[in-house]
Order: structure tokens, then sequence, then C-alpha cells
């Protein structure tokens, strides 16, 4: 009898470590919280979602995505360098972002591997009918005030360029470059919420004004503005870069910005202390196609966070096997 109870209570034990064993490699991410950040620009939302969720799928405690600017995030990941708890973006951009990427101790206290999303693009655009009408093809070419005169929307003799954010990075690039082409005195860098200003360049291209603007992709702005078809992309004559980087594209053309990438960015010792997440990040990878898609939806009015939430799970539904080739391969990293 007492045999029997023996091999009972050692067949349970093991059992019961078993099946604790199995529950640690089916939720790997158990009792880790995830500090996800993404800036103020809703177009972020989407990709951050879908790792918030492949996370979840590997048994991580997700919290609210917070949105503060690119600096702030910058920082706070590297601040929890030392953390258990996992802090991330999926928006790190280089080159764009390689500044606040290095200002803050750069790969010493941040991890990042892979690449998660490729191809994407940033530049100046005008409608194609000016461009045509008077063979504008550089942004040097507005140092003529008559041409810069074409795209004055306030009349103050200027053209007035619908720019970028302070503190997104690009400005940096566009300050430069209206130092370096000559450009003060015939174009005016307009800078606020990117949104707003976008949003009446539209509008005077719907009334049939000349437009001047930066964007990038992926974005919706190119799906209602469309390269090649409503408006041209302007090249410059030589590179001009704050960093000094050849911003020549294999192509020979030259957009005044470096082709970048984006990246998940996580604390520094992640790989230490959570690999499975650490493996995640490396390997997902999201189609430049898909975001600019997504992104059009928002533009067209679909920009609350649960209609963005349906975006991403709607994505991940039509992704399967992608999406559980990343949970798969990600738990290896536990074993």
């Amino acid at each position: 009898m007492n045999k029997l109870l023996k091999k009972s209570l050692i067949g349970m034990v093991c059992f019961l470590f078993l099946s604790g064993v199995s529950a640690a490699a089916e939720m790997p991410g158990k009792g880790v919280k995830v500090h996800p950040m993404h800036s103020s620009i809703a177009e972020e939302k989407f990709q951050t979602i879908i790792i918030n969720e492949a996370l979840k799928a590997l048994g991580y405690d997700v919290l609210p995505i917070e949105e503060v600017s690119y600096a702030v995030i910058y920082q706070t990941i590297a601040q929890n360098k030392e953390s258990n708890e996992i802090y991330y973006t999926t928006v790190n951009w280089i080159p764009l972002h390689d500044e606040m990427f290095e200002n803050v101790g750069g790969e010493k206290v941040l991890f990042r591997k892979g690449t998660f999303i490729s191809g994407n693009a940033q530049g100046y655009l005008i409608d194609k009918k000016t461009a045509e009408k008077y063979n504008i093809k550089y942004l040097n070419d507005l140092k003529d005030p008559k041409i810069a005169k074409l795209f004055d929307s306030n009349k103050d003799g200027k053209a007035d360029l619908a720019g970028c954010n302070p503190g997104w990075g690009c400005e940096r690039s566009i300050e430069y470059q209206l130092d370096a082409f000559g450009l003060r005195g015939t174009i005016q860098h307009n800078q606020g919420e990117y949104s707003a200003i976008i949003a009446e360049t539209i509008e005077r291209y719907k009334q049939g004004q000349p437009i001047l603007y930066y964007t990038w992709t992926p974005y919706w702005v190119s799906g209602v503005l469309i390269p090649g078809k409503d408006t041209v992309w302007l090249q410059v004559t030589k590179s001009a870069d704050p960093d000094h980087k050849d911003t020549a594209l294999t192509d020979g053309k030259n957009y005044g910005f470096s082709a970048n990438t984006t990246h998940i960015v996580a604390n520094g010792n992640l790989a230490a202390q959570n690999p499975v997440a650490a493996r995640l990040f490396e390997i997902a990878k999201l189609d430049i196609r898909d975001v600019s898609a997504e992104n059009m939806m928002i533009s067209q009015g679909q920009k609350s966070e649960k209609e963005i939430e349906h975006h991403a799970l709607s994505w991940i539904k039509w992704h399967e096997k992608i999406f559980q080739g990343w949970i798969s391969e990600a738990k290896k990293a536990a074993q």
C-alpha cells in the first residue's frame, strides 16, 4: 500500500512538473509587463497593435500604448535598460532617428535587431500640373523668386512648404537644406500639427492651386495625392544631409533624404531577460503596402482606436500563417 501511495505521489509530482513546463513553453512571457510606445501619429498604432497581439499570444502582460514624443520614447527605453519589464516601440527609423538613438546611448542601452518595414521614402512634392507647366524638377529650382512665388499661399512672397513637425527628425534635414541650397529667402518652412497643415494643402490642391509639401511613406497622403498622377517628387542637385550622408538612391535619383527602414527598439537587456520577445522583435516584418493601405482607411475617417484595432486584428486574421510563424519561431528562444 505504501509503495502504491509513493508511486502515485511521484506520478502526481511529475505530472504537475511537466504541466508547468508545458504551460511555461506555451506562455513564456507570463508575468512580464510590456510598455508599448509610439508618437502622437495615429498611423503608428496599427503596427504597434499587431506586435502587441503577438506579445499577448506569447503570454506577456501588455499595457495600454503610451503616446509620447520620439525623444521621450528613446529616453524612457534607455532609462529602463536594466528593467525586467519590456519597454519598446515599433517606429525606430534608420537613418532618420539615428541622432536620437545615439544620444541616449545607442546599442549600449537599446536592443535593435532585424528590420520591421523596408522601403520607406520621404521628400518634397509639388502638384504635377505646375511641375509640367514650369518645368520644375528640383527643390533648388525654387531659388528663383518667380518659381517660388507660385507656391505662395499667404502672399508674403515666399513658397509655403507644408513641412515637418519639430522633434520628428525630418525637420533637421529640411532646415539644413534650406541653408545649404540658399533657399531661406524664397521658401517658408511651415511647421506645426502636420495633419492640419497637410489637410490645408490638400484643400488647396482641390481648388486647383499649386502646392509644395513634405511627406513620407508609408503614409496615407500619397494615396490621396498620388505621385505620378497628381504630384511629382522633387529632386535635389546634390546630397545635403545634416549628418553628411549620401542621399542618392541606387537608381541615381536624389530626393534629399536617404531611403529609410523602420525597426523595433526595446530596452538593452531584452535578449538576456526576455529572449522570446527579443526573437519576435527580430523576425517580425510588415509589408509597407499593408501599412499604407491601413493608413488610407484612417484618412477616410476610420481613425478611432477601436477602428484601428479592428484593422490590426483583420490583418492578423488574413495573415494568420505569417503571424503564427512569428509565434512559433519566438517560442524556440525559450528552449
